[in-house]
């Protein structure tokens, strides 16, 4: 991912993908990077698919998916307005406009229009509520802080997915927990990767993802993905080809 200055003040266009996705976001604040890569490569999408992200940002991970899966469509959800702006800018940048669209929405309204409306959803939620962690940076607030409480991002995400849907998500491992007891009573087939920054480290991220509308059943817990072969090191291969576009394969 790189990352020059555009004609707008404040912002920077990174290149994601090897160059073959940009994402226009804040200079300053909080940057889309890994995370939204890693959501977006987790992702298989059939010729024809509708995919809808909830809480898009400026679109790192909504843009991403949509170059890997040319055949599908893509709506991504924003309650904020500079960020939307943003993704908009994004989806023109790459020349998405006919497949990708963004709209403003809050995860915390479940419109009856919007039920069973996508084959498939992912999302990026905030990672702490608020009052649980020391304020971060200015710009960063609604990033990791969580106004709209975990519990209704998965239950937008069960609202506007089909029956037999699969939701995919991404988050602090410390969160698994809640993850599995939200997920558990709407969804099956619950499968988990966790990913550690280096080899022999804890978990910091786990993706996880399910079907709605399937009885529970077991839970499939991988290996998981390790970032680094060292703490500080270079990518290792796994890594690497993720962050060139390739699909992240759960084993």
């Amino acid at each position: 991912m790189t990352s020059i200055e555009p004609n707008q003040p404040d912002t920077t266009q990174d290149h994601f993908l090897d160059g073959a996705v940009t994402v226009i976001q804040p200079a300053r604040g909080y940057r889309a990077g890994m995370d939204a890569v890693l959501l977006a490569a987790s992702l298989q999408g059939k010729a024809g698919e509708q995919l809808a992200e909830a809480g898009c940002g400026a679109g790192a991970a909504l843009l991403c998916a949509a170059h890997r899966l040319a055949g599908c469509r893509f709506t991504g959800f924003e309650r904020d307005m500079a960020a939307l702006a943003l993704a908009r800018q994004g989806v023109e940048a790459n020349s998405m406009g006919g497949r990708v669209s963004v709209r403003a929405h809050d995860v915390g309204e479940r419109p009856g229009e919007l039920e069973n409306a996508f084959d498939q959803t992912f999302s990026n939620p905030p990672f702490f509520e608020p009052g649980t962690v020391r304020a971060p940076a200015e710009g960063k607030q609604a990033a990791y802080l969580a106004e709209t409480p975990l519990k209704a991002w998965i239950l937008f995400l069960h609202h506007i997915t089909r029956p037999g849907g699969r939701i995919t998500l991404i988050h602090r491992a410390g969160a698994l927990g809640d993850l599995l007891e939200l997920l558990g009573p709407r969804t099956g087939e619950i499968e988990v990767l966790p990913v550690r920054p280096a080899a022999g480290e804890a978990a910091g991220r786990v993706l996880i993802r399910a079907r709605k509308g399937l009885r529970r059943g077991p839970v499939t817990l991988y290996d998981g993905l390790v970032l680094h072969e060292s703490r500080g090191g270079p990518a290792s291969g796994r890594a690497s080809e993720v962050l060139r576009g390739s699909p992240l394969e759960w084993r």
